[in-house]
């Protein structure tokens, strides 16, 4: 029995349920944030060259090993890529375009994917490689 005493109101904030959901969602985010990244599997090819930095406003041209072409995350035929570039490029705002282009491809179809591209008026198309670790360069 409380004869004469008054309850005390707890003015203390309880963070424990915050910081639970808190970690929960860090976690989530870290498994799915790897997952997010647009475009499509390419393997590019490995070189030397000092690893250059990709200018976020670019445009990126992706050519996978069955020849698919995927303009960020446009897919386009071939035939296609001269005729609707410049509106992309003038939608967007950008001024280089980089070609990502599987290793296994050959070498005349690249050749004809820039062409399309110069052909659209571009002036500057950067070549996207990887650069060459330890264990592939011994081979």
């Amino acid at each position: 029995m409380m004869t004469g005493q008054k309850t005390r109101l707890m003015s203390d904030v309880n963070v424990t349920p915050f910081v639970d959901v808190m970690l929960v969602l860090l976690v989530i985010f870290m498994v799915t944030a790897p997952m997010m990244t647009s475009g499509m599997k390419v393997e590019v090819p490995q070189t030397t060259h000092e690893r250059m930095d990709i200018d976020p406003k670019g445009l990126v041209v992706s050519v996978d090993a069955s020849r698919k072409i995927m303009i960020n995350d446009y897919q386009l035929d071939a035939s296609e890529i001269a005729g609707r570039l410049p509106k992309i490029l003038e939608s967007m705002k950008a001024q280089e375009v980089y070609l990502k282009a599987d290793k296994s491809l050959p070498y005349g179809f690249v050749m004809s994917v820039m062409a399309s591209i110069r052909e659209a008026g571009v002036e500057k198309i950067g070549m996207v490689t990887e650069p060459v670790t330890p264990d592939t360069q011994e081979r």
